[in-house]
């Protein structure tokens, strides 16, 4: 692997950059609060050869909106059921935009 390939990777939203302490600290929580995440099954971590957790930006985002709803007194099996039901709604939103532009005779839009 050359030194632009591992920069390319910076750039990748699911590259797993962080270590546990330094996503913690990004997202203003502690290990703790993301082994809970990954024990409900709402964001799992990749491991290291050493085996410890690295975290992505993706994941990040998913956490702290967890932590938000953690904050706002939502307890942490419900914040979890919440981020996954967002997702499937923006899901269905997206499927739903798709199949109107069918109809419609538009071409969807290409992904990045």
């Amino acid at each position: 692997m050359t030194a632009d390939d591992s920069l390319g990777r910076l750039d990748d939203d699911d590259y797993p950059a962080y270590t546990m302490g330094r996503a913690a600290d990004m997202i203003g929580a502690t290990p703790g609060f993301l082994r809970a995440l990954g024990e409900a099954r709402l964001i799992t971590p990749l491991r290291s050869e050493g085996g410890h957790r690295r975290y992505s930006r993706y994941q990040l985002r998913i956490a702290a909106r967890a932590r938000e709803l953690v904050d706002q007194g939502t307890p942490i099996e419900a914040a979890c059921r919440i981020i996954i039901l967002e997702d499937q709604l923006e899901e269905a939103r997206r499927i739903n935009a798709e199949y109107r532009r069918a109809a419609a005779g538009e071409q969807p839009p290409a992904e990045d």
